[in-house]
C-alpha cells in the first residue's frame, strides 16, 4: 500500500514537471494567428537554421511545430508571429488527435532553393508571389530565358513563373498599349533576347523556354504559376510546331490550320481548347473562364471559390497545398481568372473551384518526377488589377487566405521526399 502511494506521488510529480516545462513551440495557423504570411517566413527561417519543422496538416489551419529554440522565439516576436509554448504532454495530446482524425504530421527538413522566372524590367507589384516572398522575408533568385535554356534553373528546387506570355504575343496588350513606352520596351527586350539566343522570333524563343521548363519539372522540379503564365504555358506547349501568332506580333502570318495542328499530348493540364488569335481580343484561348458567370453580381463577394478537403494521411500533397484557416476564399480576377473544367485533363487534381460554375481556380498535377500547380487570377487582395495599379500592401492583409495558397506552395517542397511520393 505504501509502495503504491509512493508510485502514485512520483507519477504525479513527473506529470506536473512535464506539464510545467515547455519543450516545443506551436505556430498556430487558425484565427489565433495574427500574421499568417509572416508565419510561413518564420517556418522557412527555421529550416534555414537547420531546425526541422513539423507541418500539422488540418490541425488548427495547418499549424507548425518546432523544438523550443530561444533564437526562433525571439525571431517570432520580431516578426509579429503568434506562437505558443507547449509541454511534452500537450504535444502528445496533439499527436493523439492527429492520429485519430483527418490530420497528419509532415516533416519539413530543408529550406527549398527558390527562383522566380521574370523579365529584367519586372516590378514587385506586378506579381503576387514576389509580394508574398518579400513580405514573408523568404529569399529568392530571379532568372529569365538565358538561365532556363542553359539549364541553370536545375540548381533550384522550386520555380515560379512571373505573369509571362509564353505565346510570344506580348501579353496581348497590343490593341490598347502598343504606343506606350512600357509596351515598346517589353517588345524590344524580348526581341533582343530572342536574337541573343539564336531564335528568329520571340514566339520561337518562348516555346523553347516552355519546353525547357517542362523538362525541369520532369527531372524533379516544382513549378508554380499564376494568371497568364498558366494558360500561355499550355498553349505554347500545344503549339510547338505551329505558328499561332498573327503578323503584328512576329512578322509572319498565322498558320490558317493552327487550331487543327495543336498537339494536346504536349500539355500538362489542359486539352481540347481553342486558341483566340485576334490581337484585339484580350484572351488567349478558351482555357480561361472569365468572371462573367457572376453577373449581375459584382465584386469578390460574388465570386468566392471553395477549397476541397483531402485525406491528410493518404493525399498529403493536395492537403498541404490547401491548408488554410477558411474553406472559402474571395475571388480575384486576372488576365487568366480561372480554368474551364471541360478543358482540364482527367489526371489533374482540382484543388479549388467556384461552386456551381465551370470555373476551376486552383489545380495540381504530376509530370515525370516533379509537380506543377496553377492558380488563376493576378492578386488575391486586388480584385481587379490594372496596368500601373499601386502595389498591394500586405501589411494590410496579414491573414489573407489567398496569399496563404501561394505560400503553401513555397513550403511543400521542403517535405521529406518519401512523404511527397505517397
Amino acid at each position: 500500500m505504501i509502495l503504491l502511494r509512493k508510485t502514485t506521488v512520483s507519477f504525479m510529480l513527473w506529470l506536473f514537471c512535464m506539464t510545467a516545462k515547455a519543450d516545443e513551440l506551436l505556430i498556430p495557423m487558425d484565427l489565433q494567428q495574427t500574421n499568417h504570411l509572416k508565419a510561413y517566413g518564420l517556418a522557412y527561417y527555421a529550416l534555414q537554421q537547420g531546425i526541422d519543422v513539423e507541418w500539422l496538416l488540418n490541425y488548427r489551419g495547418g499549424s507548425f511545430l518546432v523544438a523550443l529554440n530561444p533564437a526562433l522565439e525571439s525571431e517570432a516576436r520580431l516578426r509579429g508571429v503568434v506562437y505558443e509554448r507547449l509541454s511534452t504532454v500537450a504535444v502528445l495530446q496533439i499527436k493523439a488527435q492527429i492520429e485519430s482524425e483527418n490530420m497528419d504530421s509532415v516533416l519539413l527538413e530543408k529550406a527549398p532553393k527558390i527562383c522566380i522566372y521574370a523579365p529584367p524590367n519586372k516590378q514587385a507589384w506586378d506579381d503576387a508571389v514576389l509580394l508574398a516572398l518579400d513580405y514573408a522575408e523568404i529569399p529568392y533568385t530571379t532568372v529569365w530565358d538565358t538561365e532556363v535554356l542553359s539549364g541553370e534553373i536545375r540548381q533550384y528546387d522550386w520555380i515560379h513563373l512571373h505573369h509571362e506570355d509564353f505565346t510570344g504575343q506580348f501579353g496581348k496588350f497590343w490593341a490598347n498599349y502598343r504606343h506606350t513606352a512600357w509596351y515598346r520596351d517589353e517588345v524590344e527586350k524580348n526581341e533582343a533576347m530572342a536574337q541573343q539566343q539564336g531564335f528568329p522570333q520571340v514566339s520561337a524563343l518562348k516555346k523553347a523556354v516552355a519546353l525547357a521548363l517542362r523538362d525541369y519539372i520532369a527531372q524533379g522540379g516544382f513549378l508554380f504559376a499564376m494568371c497568364s503564365a498558366t494558360d500561355t504555358f499550355e498553349i505554347a506547349l500545344a503549339a510547338l510546331d505551329v505558328d499561332i501568332c498573327v503578323a503584328v506580333f512576329d512578322g509572319t502570318p498565322l498558320d490558317p490550320n493552327a487550331q487543327e495542328k495543336l498537339n494536346f499530348a504536349n500539355t500538362l493540364a489542359s486539352e481540347n481548347f481553342e486558341i483566340i488569335s485576334d490581337p484585339h481580343i484580350y484572351e488567349y484561348s478558351t482555357i480561361d473562364i472569365p468572371p462573367s458567370y457572376a453577373a449581375p453580381l459584382l465584386g469578390p463577394e460574388a465570386e468566392y471559390f471553395t477549397l476541397f478537403e483531402f485525406s491528410a494521411k493518404y493525399d498529403p500533397i493536395p492537403t498541404m497545398l490547401t491548408q488554410n484557416h477558411v474553406s472559402a476564399v474571395k475571388g480575384f480576377m486576372g488576365q487568366t481568372t480561372g480554368f474551364r473544367k471541360s478543358h482540364i485533363k482527367k489526371s489533374i487534381i482540382i484543388l479549388a473551384e467556384a461552386e456551381g460554375t465551370e470555373q476551376v481556380k486552383y489545380l495540381h498535377g504530376n509530370y515525370g518526377e516533379g509537380t506543377f500547380t496553377f492558380l488563376g487570377g493576378h492578386d488575391p487582395e486586388d480584385y481587379q488589377h490594372y496596368v500601373n495599379d499601386p502595389p498591394t500592401l500586405l501589411e494590410l492583409h496579414k491573414q489573407s487566405p489567398g496569399y496563404r495558397l501561394i505560400l503553401n506552395n513555397i513550403l511543400f517542397p521542403a517535405a521529406k521526399k518519401k512523404k511527397l511520393k505517397t
